[in-house]
């Protein structure tokens, strides 16, 4: 794997002078597939550096560990040890996903159904939450999230809602969402504190172009 990750490094070095040079500025549609090009690989490029950073950390704390004669800094090198371990096997882990071949469709927007199903009223609150979840992502993920339909019920829940996600690569992080969320809580409309299952279903359907 750091192999492949040492030529994803140096292939995106190149692409970042060549984007500089003024042949290619020049060609608008040779830039454009360079550009996209160079945002695919930056992704992988990015976290290959944290790893190579944290590796680097690793060293340092292990080092301090082994020859410190201080039992306090021990401890201290101890327990960053661990912490930066953590975060190595979770990089690494980040890292061989991001080098998983992409789905063809991963650029594509998304049309995002959620509908109300086993419940009743409490299934309804949890499909609005649901439908705010998603809404609070996308806006973290700076994509663009529009109500296209919404069926209200009576006490401020949704019985299904439409809506539309568009941005970077929207399809490859919502495309696993689809099939039946559940939620075992004790619900509002419920006065004797029992615990209530509610579900509904969510749909993730890749947009082929933008509606009219």
């Amino acid at each position: 794997m750091l192999d492949k990750l040492e030529q994803i490094e140096s292939r995106y070095q190149e692409l970042t002078n060549d984007m500089s040079s003024s042949e290619l500025l020049a060609n608008p549609s040779a830039y454009g597939k360079a550009a996209k090009q160079h945002r695919a690989l930056g992704e992988v490029v990015q976290k290959y550096q944290s790893l190579k950073a944290l590796k680097a950390e690793l060293v340092g704390a292990r080092e301090l560990f082994d020859t410190s004669d201080d039992e306090e800094m021990r401890e201290m090198a101890r327990l960053e040890l661990e912490s930066l371990q953590s975060k190595l096997d979770t990089t690494e882990q980040e890292l061989r996903l991001l080098l998983v071949p992409s789905d063809p469709n991963d650029e594509k927007n998304v049309i995002l159904e959620i509908r109300a199903g086993t419940g009743g009223d409490e299934a309804t609150l949890f499909a609005a939450e649901m439908l705010r979840t998603y809404a609070r992502y996308a806006e973290k993920q700076r994509w663009k999230f529009e109500i296209l339909e919404a069926s209200e019920s009576g006490i401020g829940g949704l019985k299904e809602a439409i809506a539309l996600i568009e941005g970077d690569k929207v399809y490859s992080k919502l495309k696993h969402e689809s099939g039946v969320h559940r939620v075992q809580r004790v619900p509002q409309t419920e006065a004797s504190g029992r615990i209530h299952t509610s579900a509904i279903t969510v749909a993730s359907c890749r947009k082929l172009k933008r509606l009219t």
